[in-house]
């Protein structure tokens, strides 16, 4: 997938910003990353083809198109990770013992932010979450144990 694919220039051009080379080269690096890539993976990527481009620049530009909710995060085992904001949410659970990573349809946290909506008036973000716990793997070795 490619970020020319989704049109972000255009989408960022929308919102009054210029689409500049450091935000062409930060997106071509996470969509050839292919998500779920920190921001020193990013700048590894970014710094072969553009090493005038600092680790600051990269933080500053991810964090920039996080708001302009082109991109998600998650923290995944102590890490925060980035990956380009896919049209539908999704959500990940994360093993704390084995580190196993599965997907989440946006489905099941659809109710939760409804309720949070009508009981507390409150708009949750519920873009890309990432819930840990212990995979069904981990939960059998630790009965045995």
């Amino acid at each position: 997938m490619s970020h020319k694919e989704r049109d972000f220039a255009r989408r960022i051009r929308q919102q009054g910003y210029r689409f500049t080379p450091q935000r062409q080269l930060i997106l071509d690096a996470l969509c050839g990353l292919g998500g779920h890539a920190t921001v020193d993976e990013i700048y590894e990527v970014v710094n072969a083809t553009a090493p005038s481009i600092n680790l600051a620049t990269v933080y500053r530009t991810v964090r920039f198109l996080e708001e302009l909710r082109l991109v998600v995060s998650a923290d995944i085992q102590g890490q925060t990770v980035y990956e380009i904001a896919q049209p539908t949410p999704h959500h990940h659970l994360v093993c704390r013992e084995c580190g196993d990573v599965q997907v989440l349809g946006d489905e099941h946290l659809q109710e939760l932010a409804a309720t949070l909506a009508r009981e507390h008036q409150f708009q949750a973000e519920l873009d890309h979450m990432a819930i840990s716990g212990l995979c069904a793997g981990c939960q059998t070795e630790q009965d045995e144990a």
